[in-house]
């Protein structure tokens, strides 16, 4: 039998303490409920858990331009009235607020994309998960769509210092559009988005007709559907779709963003897939046996999220959950079932076989142009992003210590021993 994956997961609980403000539909607690769902399934046991390092500006403005990450780093509530051009020019506004702790959620959720990329790359694990992560619409030098940072495109960034290839697929409702303009123009990272289109939808690109440009010709590839998509319509086209651009492409990892706002009965979306439906495409994509990056994304009715992201979790863990929730700290969210599975919604699909089949034609014919995956000569691998170092002797005593210094790992539930190196069950701050 071959060996289980290992798996590495990647939370920091201050990630879900931040505030977009009211009636903002971003709530950033649907990840406190993910990580507590996780561990009430003793999921935890089954994975290596780590706390992400706060992302340094220098490796933001891998992607970013300096300024941007700049005064996104210095701007706060107290402050933003100071700065009305910038806020213009940036895209910081209703969408996008400026809130306490924003620099810090970025670095945090930028952290989590990183170190999982990293550790995909020197071979420390076979799939990694961020849910913090995966917020797509960020541009270079703007914020969009509730993001500001876009981890996903500094995660493929690392991976290409050690893949030739880089295949990245959005389930997101809304297209992902940030990580399709950063790679619009490479053969390196083939995009591939299923998403609403049309309606004037947000973001509002994402037509099938859009396929990259010069190098990248080819490359990027958009699935736009209508309203009320259901699991059938969706999985089979997912994997008509992935399964031959994985056999063109041959990529040598996959960035999967799991956006959960095309789940039915999203306060943003307009799809009708369940649980099962969005996870049976996670299932899908592992089963190719590539190095995996999982990351979360948009999910707005956020019980719906947590217990989206937890079958996930599952799936990729192999494990069968039970559809009753164990008790847990948010187990109140779950009323008045308190159960996993969500029924599906009752909206009309409004996707009629022919048009998913005009698309599909479409989408095959644009893969039938890349007439074998294309090379590239690898050169020296450069460094890691660098990582300034600091003197513990000019560390304040007063300070409570930085969680982030320390990368926590909890013991796999398969090891064959406990030895000198299991200090978890003498751990306070443990799950």
């Amino acid at each position: 039998m071959p060996p289980k994956e290992r798996i590495a997961y990647f939370y920091d609980g201050d990630v879900g303490n931040v505030y977009f403000g009211p009636n903002h539909p971003m709530k950033p607690h649907r990840l406190c409920m993910t990580h507590h769902l996780v561990l009430s399934y003793d999921l935890y046991k089954k994975m290596e858990i780590y706390r992400p390092h706060k992302a340094y500006p220098v490796e933001l403005a891998q992607f970013h331009s300096a300024d941007y990450v700049e005064f996104l780093h210095r701007i706060s509530p107290n402050t933003q009235h100071l700065f009305a051009d910038e806020l213009a020019r940036y895209n910081l506004g209703e969408d996008c607020p400026v809130f306490e702790n924003l620099f810090e959620f970025c670095q945090l959720y930028a952290g989590g994309t990183i170190d999982a990329a990293r550790r995909l790359n020197h071979r420390l694990c076979d799939i990694a998960i961020n849910w913090a992560g995966g917020l797509h619409h960020a541009k270079k030098s703007a914020a969009s769509g509730f993001c500001y940072i876009n981890d996903l495109v500094l995660g493929i960034l690392e991976l290409l210092k050690y893949h030739a290839r880089v295949l990245y697929i959005d389930i997101d409702v809304h297209h992902g559009d940030g990580v399709e303009e950063a790679f619009y123009f490479t053969d390196r990272v083939m995009t591939v988005s299923f998403h609403k289109y049309g309606d004037m939808f947000f973001p509002g690109t994402g037509d099938v007709k859009d396929i990259g440009e010069r190098e990248g010709k080819y490359y990027a590839i958009n699935v736009p559907l209508k309203d009320g998509i259901d699991d059938a319509s969706f999985t089979r086209l997912f994997k008509t779709i992935i399964a031959k651009v994985v056999e063109t492409y041959l990529p040598g990892v996959i960035v999967l963003q799991c956006g959960a706002d095309s789940l039915a009965g999203d306060r943003l979306g307009c799809f009708n897939l369940s649980i099962e439906g969005h996870s049976e495409c996670v299932k899908f994509v592992k089963k190719f046996n590539l190095p995996l990056l999982v990351t979360g994304g948009g999910g707005y009715t956020k019980e719906n999220v947590a217990r989206c992201w937890t079958v996930e979790t599952g799936v990729l863990l192999d494990a069968d959950l039970p559809n009753e929730i164990p008790e847990n700290e948010y187990i109140k969210y779950f009323a008045p079932d308190y159960t996993l599975k969500i029924p599906n919604g009752n909206m009309e699909n409004l996707n009629s076989k022919s048009y998913l089949s005009t698309i599909k034609v479409q989408v095959l014919e644009s893969l039938r142009c890349i007439q074998h995956a294309p090379g590239v000569q690898m050169q020296e691998v450069p460094p890691d992003f660098y990582i300034p170092e600091f003197n513990e002797d000019e560390q304040n005593p007063d300070e409570r210590v930085d969680q982030h210094t320390t990368d926590k790992q909890i013991q796999r539930d398969d090891e064959y021993y406990e030895g000198d190196n299991d200090n978890d069950h003498n751990m306070e701050d443990g799950p």
